[in-house]
């Protein structure tokens, strides 16, 4: 998605925070709808990072601690063209993973246990290659203010349900009600259209980071079964996050039944077996010093595979 659609759907969302605040308290409402605004977005910009990672539990690891997967994490941020990344691990059996942070110079990727027991190294590397490829295109940050106003939004809308009845209103407590109703869920369409595109941008990038698209188009089919079958429950306490993880976290009690942040798991894999298919029966290699990380993460097979995965 381009830069400047991104601003005009950002732009929308905020003007969707500022009728709402002025169905409250008229043009000073409004005002302070701006100022709410402003004062979150500046809050998430320097800490929904930490917000999130602390909310799912994340654990930082270093490449003592996890050689393996903090190897492959650094070879591929370098075939990337990126910083290294902060590297977490998230104690929960569902595979997922997600990115964080304001910028390429402050980013985080996190892994879940599940993720890490579950996949081949070469369905990590598709994976984790993902993941740098959104903080590359700076969808981190975009995600994350698009989840804050969206939240702003809802609880406003809340407000205005209850106290719309403002004089300067020329809708009245009609308006008030219809903006209650409407608002939320536009500002769930936003948030969904530019998810989606980060997704299928983020699963190309990637594909092109790891060198070959069918890793991740392999683990994209594990991770949606294993998402479908096994709980998230910190996802589940927090249903605002789940846009930022590779696949949908939350099943068990359908919090995003009506829109989904996430588009089609067999509309990705099938791109991405497109480009394989473009680029002949195997994609171009991964650096050599990305191919020896990866081999560090034993697959499931064999006898050498460790029971408690790569990370201890």
């Amino acid at each position: 998605m381009s830069f400047a659609r991104v601003a005009l759907l950002l732009a929308a969302m905020t003007g969707l925070f500022l009728t709402v605040g002025y169905m409250i308290g008229g043009a000073g409402g409004m005002i302070i709808a701006l100022l709410i605004a402003l004062g979150m977005n500046g809050f998430a910009y320097w800490n929904s990072d930490k917000a999130v990672l602390s909310m799912h539990g994340a654990r930082q690891v270093t490449e003592r601690e996890a050689p393996e997967f903090v190897g492959l994490v650094r070879d591929l941020a370098r075939r990337a063209d990126l910083p290294m990344p902060k590297v977490y691990i998230i104690n929960t059996p569902q595979p997922n993973a997600f990115a964080t942070g304001r910028n390429p110079a402050n980013a985080a990727v996190a892994a879940t246990t599940g993720l890490l027991n579950m996949m081949s190294r070469e369905e990590v590397t598709g994976v984790m290659a993902h993941e740098l490829a959104h903080v590359k295109h700076r969808d981190t940050l975009t995600m994350t203010v698009t989840a804050t106003i969206a939240g702003a939004i809802g609880m406003l809308a809340n407000f205005a349900f209850f106290f719309g009845g403002n004089r300067d209103n020329p809708m009245g407590v009609v308006g008030a009600i219809l903006v209650a109703i409407l608002a939320p869920i536009a500002a769930m369409v936003v948030q969904m259209a530019i998810s989606r595109h980060n997704e299928y941008n983020a699963d190309a990038e990637g594909a092109r980071i790891s060198g070959n698209p069918e890793w991740l188009a392999r683990a994209l089919e594990k991770l949606e079964r294993g998402a479908r079958s096994i709980d998230n429950h910190a996802a589940e306490r927090n249903p605002a996050t789940a846009h930022l993880f590779i696949v949908n976290p939350l099943h068990a009690h359908k919090h995003d039944s009506l829109f989904s942040t996430h588009p089609s798991t067999a509309n990705r894999v099938r791109a991405l077996r497109g480009m394989a298919a473009q680029s002949g029966p195997e994609s171009a290699p991964v650096s050599a010093g990305a191919t020896a990380a990866a081999s560090r993460i034993p697959s499931r097979g064999g006898t050498a595979r460790r029971k408690r995965g790569p990370w201890g």
